[in-house]
């Protein structure tokens, strides 16, 4: 049976300190993670024995030889002077949010300096990238679209050709994982390429009228188009047996950009690769809220 929508979230608060009340927690927890337990084979004397923590320090020593393996030694939680609670309540809200965590979020939610806020809600948008795995190349029926992002700027144009915009192209499997990249242009080459390098050949491929797509029938691809400017949202192609549309990357630049407005104000074009694998990140875990927490520890 479904979960009722108004049932207790999954992850709650509640829950999330109870599992993790202190640093030993989290310990204890990246070392399930990342080592399978606290019994495995040492590196150093290569045979399975148990290792046990220092009391005051976050190292494990093999009960066998005594080599020390320190958890976070060469991940970003390596000499922090943040408690590790911290760390993980901060990546806890990253992975149960829908709009983003600011920095000045993080700064009130942690109690510390927005400079300190600032550099974890960075360091781990650098772990959503290196947790969505994006040499996998998407594959079935995937969505095409790009948009326009930046900050508030009065007057001038809208949509293609915007003053002062960072142009992103996204590419979402239907009911799957979901990438987005940011583009210098929206030229023919520009978006063949990020089509072949994240989107496996031969895939129904969705997009809208933009000429520029016009080339992927060429590559291979099963490609269909739907006409925005004569009000045409969706359409099912008889000899292809498939119902083309882009309503699901378009639901999602609706949400990212809601968010710049909101939560984050505005975006450079430096950072905005980040975010952008942030928000991609949770669209294609969206389903699985400890998964999606476990796979940020399972990289640090």
């Amino acid at each position: 049976m479904s979960k009722s929508p108004s049932a207790s979230p999954e992850f709650s608060v509640r829950e999330f300190f109870q599992r993790f009340p202190d640093d030993d927690a989290c310990i204890a927890h990246i070392m399930q993670v990342r080592f399978g337990g606290t019994r495995f084979e040492c590196s150093a004397c290569g045979k399975e024995a148990s290792h046990h923590k220092l009391a005051t320090r976050r190292t494990f020593v093999c009960a066998n030889c005594g080599h020390h393996v320190n958890p976070t030694a060469g991940t970003i939680l390596h000499d922090t002077r943040t408690p590790l609670v911290s760390w993980f309540y901060a990546m806890y809200l990253f992975c149960t949010t829908r709009h983003g965590v600011s920095g000045k979020e993080l700064q009130r939610q942690l109690g510390v300096t927005y400079k300190t806020a600032y550099r974890i809600g960075q360091q781990i948008r650098d772990l959503t990238s290196k947790a969505q795995g994006f040499d996998a190349l998407l594959s079935g029926h995937v969505e095409l679209d790009e948009a326009y992002v930046g900050g508030r700027r009065s007057g001038g144009k809208r949509g293609r050709g915007a003053p002062g915009k960072t142009i992103v192209m996204g590419l979402a499997e239907r009911d799957g994982r979901m990438k987005a990249v940011v583009i210098p242009d929206v030229k023919k080459d520009t978006l063949r390429n990020v089509v072949l390098d994240n989107v496996e050949p031969g895939a129904v491929v969705s997009t809208d009228e933009l000429v520029s797509y016009g080339l992927l029938a060429g590559d291979g691809f099963t490609h269909g188009a739907v006409k925005h400017g004569k009000k045409e949202y969706a359409h099912y192609d008889y000899r292809s047996g498939e119902t083309f549309h882009v309503n699901t990357v378009e639901g999602f630049w609706k949400l990212f950009k809601a968010s710049v407005r909101s939560t984050h104000v505005q975006i450079s074009s430096k950072h905005m690769q980040r975010y952008l694998d942030e928000f991609t990140f949770r669209a294609s875990n969206r389903n699985r809220v400890n998964g999606m927490f476990d796979l940020l520890v399972g990289v640090l």
